[in-house]
C-alpha cells in the first residue's frame, strides 16, 4: 500500500483506501487495533450514533459507517483534514456523516442527540484525552449506556475517568494502549 493511505478493514467499503493527511502528530489507528476494536463493538455498531473526535484520517468514523453505524460526526481542528474527510465521504457515497472543524473539546457543537459510541484518539503530546472525557460527560454528549474508545500512549486507569465510566477492555499494540469504557447513568 502506498504511504499515506490506510484501508477500511470491514463492512460495505472493505478494502477501500483512505488518504492520510501528512500532518505532524497524525497517526492513524493501526489495522490490527481497528480490527480488535470493531470486533469488540460488533454487537452495538449497527444503528449506532457515533462521534469521531480528533478524526485525522477518518479511519475510525468511516470504519463505523462501513459497518452499519446509523450516523457519524467527525471532528478535527485542521482545515486540511476536514476538507479531505469531506472529499473521502463524497468518494464513498456516504450520506449519513457530518464533518466539522473545531478545537476539541472547547469548540464542539452540542449534539442533536447523545452519542452511543465515541472514538477518542487525540494527539498524544496534547494531553487532551482525560479533559475531553470529562467534557463529554458533563455536557450531554453521551447516551446513557455509551461506549467510549480511548487510545493513548500509556494505560488509562479507572480512577482517572468520570466516576460512572467502567473500563471493560484494555489492550496494547506497539506504542499504543487502547481501551473501551462503558458509561452507566448514576
Amino acid at each position: 500500500m502506498a504511504q499515506g493511505e490506510i484501508r477500511i478493514i470491514g463492512g460495505q467499503w472493505r478494502g477501500r483506501k483512505l488518504k492520510v493527511p501528512e500532518l505532524p502528530g497524525l497517526r492513524p489507528t493501526p489495522d490490527r487495533v481497528r480490527e480488535t476494536l470493531f470486533n469488540w463493538l460488533a454487537p452495538i455498531m449497527p444503528g449506532a450514533y457515533c462521534l469521531d473526535l480528533f478524526a485525522g484520517s477518518g479511519a475510525l468514523g468511516i470504519e463505523a459507517l462501513s459497518r452499519g453505524a446509523a450516523e457519524v460526526v467527525l471532528v478535527d481542528q485542521a482545515k486540511m483534514v476536514v476538507d479531505q474527510l469531506r472529499q473521502q465521504l463524497v468518494t464513498l457515497g456516504a450520506k449519513n456523516a457530518e464533518v466539522y472543524q473545531a478545537k476539541v473539546p472547547t469548540q464542539l457543537k452540542s449534539p442533536a442527540r447523545p452519542f452511543d459510541v465515541v472514538f477518542l484518539d487525540p494527539p498524544f503530546q496534547d494531553n487532551l484525552l482525560l479533559p475531553t472525557c470529562f467534557y463529554l460527560e458533563e455536557n450531554g454528549f453521551l447516551a446513557d449506556n455509551a461506549t467510549i474508545y480511548l487510545e493513548a500512549k500509556e494505560a488509562v486507569l479507572a480512577d482517572q475517568l468520570p466516576a460512572n465510566w467502567t473500563l471493560t477492555k484494555t489492550k496494547k499494540a506497539g506504542q499504543v494502549v487502547y481501551h473501551l469504557a462503558l458509561r452507566k447513568t448514576q
